[in-house]
C-alpha cells in the first residue's frame, strides 16, 4: 500500500510553447519552448502507463503507432493506444483522427510523400472538455493551439508519414505498414456513473476515470497501479499530498482526499473498471 509523488520530465520541442499551464513554471524567456511534461516512476523496469502534457504551438507530425504484437516483432514490450483529455484549445485548434476516406498502402504512401496527406485526413475541431482515444494504428496528428493531457502505454514507438518539410526522419515502410488507412471511428465512452465517476474509456489497454473533488477509497488489486493525475485543485493520497500539474502513483489500498472544485483524472492498465 504505496503512494508515491513522481518525478517530472520536462522535454523542450520546437513546436512547444513558453506559456504552459497552472501548475508548471514557464520556461525562461532565452530558453527553448516546452512541448511535453512527463510524469516517471522510480522503478527499474517500466511500467505499463505514461502520463504526459503536451503544450502545442504548431503542428505535430503526421503520425501512427504500432499495436502489441506489430511492436513485439521490433522487441519492444508493447504497442501504443493514447487517449487525450483537451484543457484548453484556441478557437480554431484541430485534431487529425482518421482518413476522410479508405486509402490503399499505395495511396498512403503517395499521399505522404507528396504532402496531400494532410488534406487527406479527418481534422476534427477540438475544445476544452474533449476527449478522444487513438487505438493503435489510427493515422493522427494533434495541431497547434492545444493544451491536453495524454494518457498512453508506455512505449516511445512513433512512425513519422509526414512532417511538413521538417529534415526529420520519416518511416514510411513502417508507417504504412501498420496504418489502419479509414476513417476514424470513436469507440464508446461509458460516461458517467452513479458514484459521481465519469469513465472516459474503458480499456483495451486501460481505464481512464474523471472524478470530482471529494473523500473516496482507491482499492487496486496486487500488481495493478494507478496514475492519479490533478488537472485542478489539491488533495493527499497514502499520507501524499498533490497539486495540479503532479501526479501520484498509487498501489493497493488508500484514502484519497481532494479539496471541493478539484478536477481528477485517475487512470490503471486493463479492460474493465474496478
Amino acid at each position: 500500500m504505496t503512494a508515491t509523488l513522481l518525478a517530472t520530465k520536462r522535454v523542450e520541442k520546437p513546436w512547444g510553447r513558453r506559456r504552459l499551464w497552472p501548475g508548471f513554471a514557464d520556461p525562461a524567456p532565452d530558453a527553448p519552448p516546452i512541448g511535453e511534461v512527463w510524469f516517471q516512476t522510480p522503478r527499474a523496469d517500466a511500467p505499463e502507463l505514461l502520463i504526459k502534457y503536451l503544450f502545442t504551438s504548431e503542428r505535430l507530425s503526421v503520425q501512427v503507432h504500432p499495436n502489441d504484437e506489430q511492436a513485439r516483432v521490433r522487441g519492444h514490450a508493447r504497442g501504443k493506444d493514447e487517449c487525450w483529455v483537451i484543457l484548453a484549445a484556441e478557437p480554431d485548434a484541430r485534431i487529425a483522427l482518421g482518413t476522410l476516406a479508405p486509402m490503399t498502402d499505395a495511396q498512403l504512401r503517395a499521399a505522404s510523400e507528396d504532402g496531400s496527406i494532410v488534406d487527406k485526413l479527418d481534422w476534427k475541431r477540438v475544445q476544452a472538455g474533449d476527449f478522444y482515444y487513438s487505438s493503435a494504428g489510427t493515422i493522427h496528428a494533434i495541431g497547434a493551439g492545444i493544451t491536453l493531457v495524454e494518457t498512453q502505454q508506455n512505449v516511445d514507438l512513433t512512425y513519422r508519414l509526414y512532417d511538413y518539410g521538417s529534415d526529420r526522419e520519416l518511416h514510411l515502410d513502417d508507417a504504412v505498414a501498420v496504418s489502419k488507412a479509414e476513417p476514424f471511428v470513436a469507440p464508446p465512452m461509458p460516461g458517467k456513473m452513479s458514484d459521481d465517476r465519469t469513465i472516459l474509456c474503458e480499456g483495451p489497454k486501460f481505464v481512464l476515470e474523471r472524478w470530482p473533488g471529494g473523500d473516496r477509497r482507491i482499492s487496486l488489486p496486487e500488481g495493478k497501479p494507478g496514475w492519479l493525475t490533478p488537472l485542478t485543485g489539491a488533495g493527499a493520497v497514502g499520507g501524499v499530498a498533490f497539486k495540479a500539474g503532479e501526479c501520484v502513483l498509487v498501489e493497493g489500498d488508500e484514502e484519497l482526499t481532494a479539496e471541493t472544485g478539484s478536477d481528477l483524472l485517475f487512470a490503471y492498465p486493463g479492460a474493465t473498471r474496478l
